[in-house]
């Protein structure tokens, strides 16, 4: 059995908590052949409420404090290092990772890791804060690709957001869906990032013809990695 163990600061929003940890449990398959039970990690998952509402503004003040307590509560447990999987408390990353005293996983950096080495047109889909703080903008510039962002994409995304949340009918959400990718193609995009863990259910879907990059796989990748190198201290 490897020793170490992963804290996960989870329940941003509260939907993508269990897909996140499913990710992280396949990536622990394919990175070092997990079989049978004890050959998983010790994870300790903490589902956090926090005061983000899709559609007002938001109390910077009052998350940053909420997410802290959530990090430092987590942190008392023991766990070797944290990942967050939600895009948008990146926004406050510095102060996180400084209000904690063991590593903190940035979803960012390691999303943005996964685009190709040649040039791509690219797009993210995102909560209005995330979009807003530019850090995938200045993320996808700096390792030489284009970047582009419609304004009037993100009502569809955030209705996209919403309709996840509520658990609203697959059909539905699958409507909306497909009218954001038929405006994003027409725009001869190459690749849209999922800056959005509510959105990762829809990854997977077929036929799109753009290259999809999924912000919570590539994090539970890099947990996994973190995890055996931790291990291997």
């Amino acid at each position: 059995m490897i020793k170490g163990s992963i804290g996960i600061l989870a329940g941003m929003g509260p939907r993508s908590t269990t897909p996140f940890l499913e990710l992280v449990l396949d990536q622990c398959q394919i990175q070092y052949g997990a079989k049978y039970d004890i050959d998983y990690p010790h994870i300790i998952v903490y589902s956090l409420p926090t005061p983000f509402y899709i559609d007002r503004e938001i109390d910077h003040s009052l998350m940053k404090r909420a997410i802290i307590d959530g990090l430092r509560k987590l942190e008392s447990t023991g766990v070797s290092f944290i990942a967050m999987p939600c895009n948008s408390a990146h926004v406050y990353f510095d102060e996180l990772k400084n209000s904690i005293k063991i590593p903190l996983l940035n979803i960012v950096e390691e999303t943005v890791s996964c685009l190709p080495n040649s040039k791509q047109l690219t797009t993210i889909f995102a909560t209005e804060i995330t979009v807003k703080s530019e850090l995938y903008q200045k993320g996808i510039i700096s390792a030489g690709h284009e970047f582009i962002f419609m304004e009037q994409w993100q009502a569809k995304i955030n209705s996209i957001i919403d309709a996840v949340k509520m658990k609203r009918d697959r059909g539905f959400i699958n409507s909306l869906w497909n009218e954001l990718i038929y405006e994003v193609k027409n725009q001869r995009i190459d690749s849209v990032i999922m800056a959005c863990t509510d959105l990762s259910i829809l990854s997977n879907v077929k036929g799109l013809k753009l290259n999809i990059y999924d912000s919570s796989e590539a994090l539970a990748k890099s947990v996994v990695k973190k995890y055996l190198r931790c291990a291997a201290l």
